[in-house]
C-alpha cells in the first residue's frame, strides 16, 4: 500500500516574511538546515524561494544582500493534501517539474514534502535517500 504524505513529509515548514533580507533567508535556511523557505506576505502564503533560486536570482544578479526575498520567490505554488498517497505528490512534481510540495492541512501548509522525502520512502537503499541521510553540511 503506498504511503501518505503525512508519512513522508517533514512536518513544521520554515517560513521568512516578503520584505525580509536576502540575507536573513540565507541564514535562516543555514540555520534550520533546509534548501527551501516558504514567503508570507500579509499572513498569506505568497511563494517558496530556495537556496538554488538565491544563487540563481540574486547572486547571479547581483542583488543586494539587504533587498527583499519575496520577489526571488516562486509564486503560484503547487500544494499536496496531507492525506494524499505519496504517489500522488510524486506525480504533480513530475508533472510541475518541482522538487518541493507545500503539504495542506485543513487549508493551512502542515509540512513540505520533497523529492529526497519521497526517494527515502520508496527506496531507503537508493542513491538519492542516501544522499538525503546525510547532515547538512553547514
Amino acid at each position: 500500500m503506498d504511503a501518505k504524505v503525512r508519512d513522508v513529509m517533514t512536518p513544521g515548514p520554515i517560513g521568512v516574511g516578503y520584505y525580509q533580507s536576502i540575507r536573513e533567508a540565507a541564514r535562516t535556511m543555514r540555520d534550520w538546515g533546509v534548501g527551501a523557505v516558504l514567503v508570507v506576505n500579509d499572513q498569506c502564503l505568497y511563494g517558496l524561494v530556495t537556496d538554488r533560486d538565491l544563487v540563481v536570482r540574486a547572486v547571479a544578479e547581483a542583488k543586494r544582500p539587504d533587498e527583499p526575498v519575496g520577489p526571488l520567490s516562486s509564486g503560484d505554488l503547487i500544494g499536496v493534501d496531507v492525506n494524499a498517497d505519496a504517489s500522488e505528490a510524486a506525480r504533480l512534481m513530475r508533472e510541475n517539474a518541482v522538487r518541493r510540495l507545500p503539504v495542506i492541512e485543513d487549508g493551512q501548509v502542515a509540512g513540505m514534502v520533497s523529492l529526497g522525502d519521497l526517494a527515502l520512502q520508496d527506496d531507503p537503499a537508493s542513491p538519492l535517500a542516501e544522499i538525503g541521510k546525510v547532515p547538512v553540511n553547514v
